[in-house]
């Protein structure tokens, strides 16, 4: 995957709760952490103006990032992020360094594509139920996925896909089915809608009343 996110942090010497609310009310500064690999955990500070652009965006989640650090750059994932509870803003984020030769576990997103093409709800008159909107997958850092796509065009009425169904590019493993195939979740299926499903019931209940009258009449 393409890297296109690049932030810059600033070391911070000062830990707590009190200096890093002085660091996000008088320098609007995020405060956070870097870690992982052979490295020492390093504390940082990132613009909060650069940070909140890029957290609008679906794939910084789920993506490879550079860090300048000291006029270095590192690469990192996103393990961790607190939000203020009142403002949602970032209040606190931690960073997983990575390699090429290391695997990552991340949580990657699922697009289901093609719904409104699907066969069990244009032909069979049935709904599309979504189960789960996330996986997470397990592989090295240049092949993670940015989302994980679900092609329900041929999916018919009361069909259930399955974690196993999945498409996952080369080199990209999904953690829950690692454990077993009681773990092969369902991700979508198509039912008959529950408002027509309760329609047919109350014609079948009116139809069986009427053949129980027919036969008091004889």
């Amino acid at each position: 995957m393409s890297n296109a996110f690049t932030l810059t942090a600033e070391n911070r010497s000062h830990a707590g709760k009190g200096a890093s609310r002085r660091l996000r009310r008088l320098h609007n500064k995020v405060p956070g952490i870097i870690y992982g690999g052979e490295a020492e955990p390093v504390m940082v500070s990132l613009e909060m103006r650069e940070l909140k652009k890029a957290l609008e965006t679906e794939a910084f989640y789920s993506h490879v990032l550079t860090l300048k650090l000291d006029g270095k750059e590192q690469q990192a994932v996103l393990r961790d992020l607190q939000r203020h509870p009142a403002t949602g803003f970032p209040a606190h984020i931690d960073f997983l360094r990575v390699d090429q030769s290391h695997k990552i576990t991340m949580v990657v997103p699922l697009h289901f594509t093609n719904e409104e093409k699907c066969i069990g709800v244009k032909k069979q008159g049935g709904e599309i139920h979504h189960n789960i909107a996330e996986v997470e997958v397990s592989c090295l850092p240049q092949n993670l996925p940015e989302y994980l796509t679900v092609d329900m065009t041929a999916v018919e009425l009361d069909q259930v896909i399955h974690l196993s169904d999945v498409k996952l590019p080369a080199g990209v493993e999904l953690t829950q089915l690692a454990l077993g195939e009681d773990h092969d979740q369902p991700v979508a299926a198509v039912h008959t809608p529950k408002v027509r499903a309760s329609a047919d019931s109350d014609e079948e209940e009116a139809a069986s009343g009427g053949d129980a009258e027919a036969s008091d009449e004889d």
